[in-house]
């Protein structure tokens, strides 16, 4: 089963989602969706009074709810209660809220919106930049985010093909490279820029994204050409790849006498 992580928005409000590429649906944290209607300063606890009443009548709806590992608050991936949207449109006849109605429309909306973007990628990619445009970023800094979406896909797709294992492994050589260009673990780069659980990539300069892109892109290059065959091998590769970025940044902060990674 393949399934792709998203962030959906509701009335600038983030639900975690999960796609599932076989059953060809969305996903949803109920916790998340919990929150969005309940308003609740305490969703966990207001979903689980709720899980153990449902479940004590019988509810067949939580009954059959999946858990899926979702990345939590802190950054680690942690077992969340996930509903579909049928499953969900029965839950959320139990939320007394005047946000459901609209929820439905939205939940709907959702749904229709991936279908049409397996058929058009481009319709993704649109949807994409309206996305980022309403969070206030300029279009010359979405360009080079869509280009590092792109440059990342790359990336991905040549560790597949070395046998790299997605998730850990994919975040271990992410930190090689990460670290090899700017001097900072991933981790320490949103420490650096006091982020929690926001995308690191969203809160780059444009400087920024360009040397990771250029990193990601020279570990790409590199891998094609010396073939890695093992896990230890493809880690060597992402330290040369990141090293040729950070060569970059190191002349540029010569010549300009200005630290381009900015907080």
């Amino acid at each position: 089963m393949t399934k792709e992580t998203a962030i959906k928005l509701f009335n600038d409000k983030q639900i975690r989602t999960l796609w599932n590429d076989d059953q060809e649906k969305w996903y949803f944290s109920i916790v998340d969706v919990v929150g969005v209607l309940t308003e609740s300063k305490n969703p966990q606890t207001y979903w689980r009074v709720m899980k153990k009443r449902l479940l004590d009548e019988g509810n067949e709806t939580v009954t059959n709810c999946n858990a899926f590992k979702m990345q939590a608050a802190d950054g680690k991936m942690r077992l969340t209660d996930v509903a579909d949207t049928e499953q969900l449109f029965r839950l959320i006849q139990s939320i007394p809220s005047p946000k459901a109605e609209p929820f439905k429309l939205w939940l709907a909306q959702v749904g229709r919106e991936r279908i049409d973007e397996i058929e058009d990628p481009e319709i993704g990619i649109d949807r994409l930049m309206e996305t980022y445009l309403r969070k206030g970023y300029s279009k010359e800094w979405i360009n080079q985010r869509l280009k590092s979406i792109e440059i990342r896909k790359e990336l991905t797709d040549e560790w597949e093909n070395r046998g790299v294992k997605k998730g850990q492994e994919y975040a271990i050589l992410t930190d090689e490279i990460t670290k090899a260009w700017s001097g900072k673990t991933t981790k320490q780069y949103k420490t650096f820029k006091d982020l929690k659980k926001e995308n690191l990539r969203d809160h780059m300069t444009n400087i920024e994204l360009v040397l990771n892109m250029l990193a990601e892109a020279s570990t790409t290059e590199i891998s094609k050409e010396k073939e890695p065959k093992t896990f230890y091998e493809n880690k060597e590769v992402a330290r040369k790849g990141g090293n040729v970025a950070k060569a970059a940044r190191l002349q540029l902060e010569n010549t300009t006498g200005k630290r381009l990674l900015q907080s």
